[in-house]
């Protein structure tokens, strides 16, 4: 437990910095070799990385609609039902965000609009490796499903078997995928940037990943003619902002869903309250002792940290200068709170919205920007399916009422063939 108002501006920054993400220069050389084998080499170079990093005796690539059927009904009820559950959510909150078009007469004569339209094909990357992931599946296939994308390409790192989980083919199903392919890594990331002969590229590539996935949508995305990415979406992270109204056992359970993510997750937690700072570290070590995966969660609690604070306000400053995937508001009236923050992927306001509902169905979208990224980038949402454009229709009538000011900047600006384009349209037009 650390007392921020004690600690040095250096020692404060060392508390709240992120696990080191493994970005050195070696990485990124491994992600540019593999990036450039799969252009030169396709299919092969794709199916040879995944045979060494996943399943040696992978012979294919590409999943039939038949074999997805298959796969999708070795699922077990119960685990059906919760994913229809989770898809009702998060697409009654998705479809509430689709765009419309608007219609503007910004002058006499002169008609503006803005349109959208669905990206023709778009990549869906599932995480694999320590978890198998359906819901981010339907994080990202909710939205291209609702958005209408033509093609709806899924990828993701078979298991040593060279199968993908009937959970996430029957979300593959629900979701109308339309390509699902048994790949992961930077190679499944080159594949849908570059194309081979099995995948066409696609428009745009969504999905977190480790430290290799990150680094290769991240040079894909500079690539002359090269994709667009939704977020360089990387380890998961949370912090939770409490005072002593708060449930240590609920704020413990909270932290160690984030810290079992991953090695090199972070989770905080600051709190006026040294008494709930104390009973929480202690809860953590209890429910430490039934977790499956408390050595992943013990390694990730390593590089996190319990931080007292003066109050709430200085927690909630904290929070600013942070900027985390997750924050989570447990005190009381929580909800007259929020205002206070903005830099965040997504807040959990009061005692009894767990962080896990926002990963699963409450309804919003668990791909968000992490590692300080909240600043400058936003949640993914339906938005980022579509891609925007205008229109504009002039009259000659609306045209004579711009004249001057179109004249005037353009050879303000020393364009005078753009000047013209106005002026012979007005000398010469019937």
């Amino acid at each position: 437990m650390k007392q921020w108002n004690l600690l040095s501006s250096i020692e404060q920054q060392q508390l709240l910095a992120r696990p080191a993400q493994a970005q050195s220069a070696s990485l990124q050389q491994q992600v540019a070799a593999i990036i450039d084998a799969v252009a030169q080499n396709g299919d092969a170079a794709v199916l040879q990385y995944t045979q060494q990093f996943d399943c040696e005796s992978l012979r294919k690539l590409r999943y039939s609609a038949e074999e997805i059927a298959e796969q999708a009904a070795k699922l077990e009820p119960s685990v059906r039902a919760a994913i229809d559950k989770a898809y009702s959510t998060i697409a009654a909150f998705h479809q509430a965000q689709k765009p419309k078009d608007i219609t503007v007469e910004t002058a006499p004569g002169v008609v503006c609009t803005q349109r959208f339209a669905p990206l023709d094909a778009v990549g869906l990357y599932i995480p694999g490796g320590t978890a198998v992931l359906p819901s981010t599946a339907l994080m990202l296939g909710v939205p291209a499903q609702i958005a209408n994308n033509p093609r709806r390409v899924l990828v993701s790192p078979p298991d040593k078997n060279g199968e993908l989980s009937p959970a996430l083919m029957y979300v593959a199903q629900k979701c109308g995928i339309t390509e699902v392919y048994r790949c992961g890594g930077a190679q499944a990331i080159a594949a849908l940037a570059l194309g081979t002969e099995s995948i066409a590229p696609v428009a745009k590539i969504y999905g977190p990943g480790n430290s290799y996935v990150t680094a290769a949508k991240q040079q894909v995305a500079q690539l002359p003619g090269g994709p667009a990415i939704d977020m360089p979406a990387g380890p998961s992270e949370l912090l939770v902002i409490a005072d002593d109204s708060a449930n240590p056992s609920f704020v413990a359970a909270d932290l160690l869903s984030q810290a079992e993510h991953g090695v090199d997750s972070q989770v905080i937690l600051l709190s006026p309250s040294a008494k709930l700072l104390q009973a929480t570290a202690e809860a953590i070590e209890q429910q430490l002792a039934i977790l499956p995966r408390a050595a992943t969660a013990r390694q990730a609690l390593a590089s996190s940290a319990l931080i007292q604070t003066r109050d709430l306000a200085e927690a909630f400053a904290i929070s600013q200068r942070y900027a985390p995937e997750h924050l989570s508001l447990q005190f009381d009236k929580a909800d007259e709170a929020v205002e206070q923050v903005n830099l965040a992927g997504s807040v959990f306001i009061g005692h009894f919205t767990p962080e896990s509902g926002g990963d699963y169905a409450t309804g919003t979208n668990h791909v968000l920007p992490t590692y300080g990224f909240a600043r400058n980038y936003s949640s993914l949402g339906l938005l980022d399916f579509y891609r925007r454009f205008t229109t504009q229709q002039v009259s000659k009538a609306g045209l004579s009422e711009l004249a001057d000011a179109i004249i005037t900047l353009a050879e303000t600006e020393g364009l005078r063939a753009h000047a013209r384009a106005v002026s012979i349209r007005l000398e010469e037009g019937s």
